[in-house]
């Protein structure tokens, strides 16, 4: 098998020729190394089995990994024809997961392995001609063509590791052992775990754009975190360690385990890890093709259900605080260990990329900097739900890689195992499973007395407040290319030029836009929004730095939107804001003392604009400036009928809502320029948008 062996490639460098030889054989290597994967499987019948009664039967993986390449070719339009349309329905859309007590229940007219096995050849010849006779142009790029080839080979690898599990959950009269390389006989006492000391400090995580190695969207993006110092073990939790707590009665003591564990715990009556056996000769442990005496100095195999409770128990034995690492505490392990990318590897540094095993090995056995197995033998649980970075952006040819992970219930694991290859292997590899699941995974517990620090980023998907943030930070503005935001900004910097001290209120924040644009030119911005709907987005912006929200595209299709402060030049000022949710009918006494008070959209949401424009001069000091946008689009299910300033007929003659604005302000208000008009633009979808235009009136209040 060392012979199938390849690095992922570096899409930069190197010569044209040499550069598509060099993807050629990566492919070829990656195509061989999967089909021989499922010759452990004792005959065609067993493809239609399934290792995992929440996954497809294994047919599916043999047919999936040709289709996708297939699927996304055409997508990319580097084909016109299709290969078997049937095929390329039913085998491109694998299962995730899903719950632990959610069973698929979907029915499938699987084809014969044959009618697949010749499908996966046809499809061979196509993606090679791809290959051979596409122009390339270095270096590849999203953008690239070669882009969509590399994201085939790198799904393949991934498939890879997973159909092994699944391979490995079949029974064991349905696989043929010692086919698929050799592995591990190293195997003895387990050496005593020990606690190191781990300085921490300032991880940034994310891969920038322009990297040399391929990479899934979610690997890109800048995000800090600021590590406090902890102790980790040196070694990952090996299966004597592990023994320890299932012998002191860890499977049935309810408070070890979180309420998500216990209900998984309760529902499979697991008593040991997944791949455990034990009957009147002892404990064995389950490879993929075949069974062995537990290996006590190999690293267990656990969920992170599992490896939690593990925690816990020896937090509560112990009376000191042990978890899971986060990824950046684990990025911190990966630095003090000085371990280098996977392309400037002569031989690999752990058990991995299958460069020594097609099996776990001794914890002790890979020495990396003060610990081992910082990367190899079996992935690592961590504490961290994934999401997306900031600047996190979806891939158009692979838009559900990794968007549905992103929902709190898929934590990372980083490290990779004996099987990983690829981009797995790589330093930037973010890969995530629901926490019931199994994969080739253990754990390293780290001691720290440190607040746990989870970021949480879902997708925002409220219509009403994922319009306002298309509207606020979509830029998608009026025909000069501002935004109503950023033209009420604009005004507010004029009329209060060299002001920078002035107190502004925004009492219409919606999602932000506005108090941070004039926080730039302002030092004390008050934004207060009826709503906390929408008030905790810009609330996320200044605490975090970035939110995600999806819009609608057309009928079904949903896109997917980052808002990163800091390229909007705007984080710098995010600490002048004071965001609150407020009724603006009944605004706090202390809401007073403004230069400025900008009404943006807001008349036509009040239940009596009327009483609250004769209210507003207190709020203001003399001399102050009110400023006013409003389409007049009354609605009586929010403002009765009687409450309209104007709009309507009296005594037979129109009056007008400015009419109206001003009988209310002329006292106390002097109109200081001609009303004009300006463009609010609201996208609905990718090809509707609203426009609306506003009246802009600006008022200064007169000397009391």
């Amino acid at each position: 098998m060392k012979h199938l062996l390849a690095k992922t490639i570096d899409l930069h460098t190197g010569s044209v020729n040499k550069k598509k030889d060099e993807i050629r054989d990566y492919f070829l290597k990656t195509w061989t190394l999967d089909e021989l994967l499922y010759t452990q499987l004792k005959s065609d019948d067993i493809f239609y089995k399934r290792g995992d009664p929440l996954r497809h039967i294994l047919l599916f993986y043999l047919g999936h990994t040709a289709v996708f390449f297939i699927n996304k070719l055409y997508l990319a339009k580097l084909i016109d024809k299709r290969i078997n349309s049937s095929f390329e329905s039913i085998f491109a859309i694998g299962v995730d997961e899903m719950s632990w007590d959610d069973l698929d229940n979907n029915n499938y007219n699987w084809p014969p392995v044959s009618e697949v096995r010749e499908y996966r050849d046809k499809a061979k010849a196509v993606i090679l001609d791809v290959i051979d006779n596409t122009p390339l142009e270095l270096p590849i790029d999203w953008d690239n063509p070669f882009w969509i080839v590399m994201m085939g080979i790198e799904h393949e690898k991934i498939h890879l590791e997973t159909s092994s599990v699944l391979i490995r959950q079949l029974p064991l009269e349905d696989v043929i052992p010692n086919v698929f390389g050799e592995r591990c006989h190293s195997v003895g006492d387990a050496p005593t775990n020990e606690m190191i000391p781990v300085s921490g400090g300032t991880i940034k995580l994310g891969k920038q754009n322009g990297y040399h190695l391929y990479g899934w969207d979610n690997e890109y993006g800048n995000y800090e975190e600021e590590v406090c110092d902890f102790a980790a073990a040196k070694y990952l939790t090996s299966n004597k360690e592990y023994l320890e707590f299932i012998e002191d009665n860890g499977y049935n003591r309810e408070q070890l385990w979180t309420e998500e564990g216990w209900s998984w715990r309760n529902f499979k009556q697991a008593k040991m890890p997944l791949f455990w056996r034990n009957n009147e000769d002892g404990y064995r442990l389950r490879l993929i093709a075949e069974e062995i005496d537990m290996p006590w100095n190999w690293p267990v195999e656990v969920n992170y259900l599992e490896a939690k409770a593990f925690c816990n128990w020896k937090s509560i034995k112990s009376g000191k605080n042990y978890r899971l690492p986060t990824e950046a505490e684990w990025y911190t392990l990966h630095n003090r260990a000085g371990l280098i990318e996977v392309t400037d590897w002569e031989k690999a540094p752990g058990n991995i990329n299958l460069e020594y095993f097609t099996s776990p090995c001794p914890v002790d056995m890979f020495e990396q900097g003060s610990f081992f197995d910082i990367i190899g033998n079996v992935w690592q649980w961590t504490e961290t739900p994934i999401t997306g970075y900031p600047g996190f952006k979806v891939h158009p040819m692979y838009d559900d890689f990794a968007t549905p992970t992103f929902d709190g219930k898929h934590n990372l694991i980083k490290g990779g195992s004996w099987i990983s290859t690829g981009n797995e292997a790589t330093i930037h590899s973010r890969y995530a499973f629901r926490r019931h699941f199994y994969q080739h995974a253990g754990f390293r517990y780290i001691e720290s007395d440190a607040p746990l620090k989870i970021q949480h980023a879902e997708y925002e998907t409220d219509v009403e407040v994922t319009l306002s943030c298309e509207e606020n930070w979509g830029e998608s503005g009026a025909s000069d290319g501002m935004s109503l935001a950023k033209q009420l900004a604009l005004l507010a910097q004029n009329i209060l030029i060299d002001n920078s001290d002035a107190r502004v209120l925004d009492l219409n924040a919606d999602t932000g836009r506005l108090a941070f644009e004039l926080a730039k030119h302002f030092k004390d911005v008050t934004a207060l929004d009826f709503t906390a709907r929408m008030i905790r987005i810009p609330i996320q912006l200044q605490e975090q730095g970035y939110v995600r929200y999806t819009m609608k595209d057309e009928g079904e299709l949903v896109f997917y939107h980052d808002i990163v402060l800091e390229e909007y030049g705007l984080s710098e000022f995010k600490d002048r804001i004071a965001f609150m949710q407020a009724d603006a009918m009944n605004l706090r006494p202390n809401f007073t003392g403004y230069d400025l008070i900008i009404l943006p959209a807001l008349l036509e949401e009040l239940s009596d604009p009327t009483l609250f424009l004769s209210q507003i001069a207190q709020r203001l000091n003399d001399y102050g400036y009110l400023i006013i946008a409003s389409d007049y689009d009354w609605d009586i299910n929010k403002t009765p009928r009687d409450k309209w300033p104007g709009g309507f007929k009296e005594d037979g003659e129109p009056v007008t809502s400015l009419d109206g604005i001003k009988k209310v302000l002329e006292q106390e208000f002097n109109l200081i320029a001609e009303p004009r008009e300006v463009t609010r633009l609201m996208k609905k979808s990718s090809r509707v948008t609203e426009s609306r235009q506003l009246q802009l009136t600006i008022w200064m209040k007169k000397d009391a």
